[in-house]
């Protein structure tokens, strides 16, 4: 089977209401607006593959990583203040893991290149910001805490030049020096 073939089989069902009751909506793929399925989201269930959801129409606002399981209230449990609205699927991907980070935005100051998943950058690399990321390999998660904490974005291979311009909710740690991400994990479940 193919890696293709593999991600047809991604699925995700969505229901209106918690405990999986109300109007449901089958997705196995990318869904930019979930509006016109469902009046709302507050309960899935991911049959095969993962998702990142999103409580904004078009991949924006906060963002949250499921992998296989049931979430019968997924508000309470990632204590969002808002239903999902979008979501994507994120490929299955087995091979190697690189990205590039950057202390500035547009690939400026120090540049580390990673290959595995850092719990703390402060620690490990001494920055104190990572604004900008050239992500070469593989499907990633970085998160504003150190030790896979806090709010979460998601990064599949592509040029990221400033956090900033991405899209996420307000207050994801942002100030003068922009979104500010302490911790990278690799998303290397993206299959079961």
């Amino acid at each position: 089977m193919t890696s293709t073939d593999m991600n047809m089989m991604s699925r995700v069902v969505f229901y209106e209401d918690r405990n999986f009751m109300g109007r449901s909506y089958e997705c196995m793929g990318d869904c930019a607006d979930m509006s016109s399925y469902l009046s709302r989201c507050h309960s899935c269930r991911v049959e095969r593959g993962c998702f990142m959801v999103y409580d904004r129409t078009n991949y924006m606002g906060n963002q949250y990583f499921m992998r296989r399981g049931e979430y019968a209230d997924y508000m309470n449990m990632f204590g969002m203040s808002d239903c999902i609205r979008s979501c994507r699927m994120i490929p299955m991907y087995k091979g190697s893991y690189r990205m590039r980070i950057y202390e500035r935005e547009n690939f400026m100051g120090t540049m580390h290149e990673m290959m595995d998943d850092c719990d703390n950058i402060m620690d490990r690399y001494s920055m104190s910001n990572c604004m900008s990321c050239n992500v070469m390999d593989g499907h990633w998660l970085m998160y504003e805490q150190p030790h896979y904490r806090g709010r979460m974005m998601y990064f599949r291979p592509g040029e990221y030049r400033n956090f900033m311009h991405m899209g996420m909710g307000m207050g994801m740690g942002m100030g003068m020096g922009g979104m500010r991400f302490m911790s990278i994990r690799r998303i290397m479940d993206s299959f079961y």
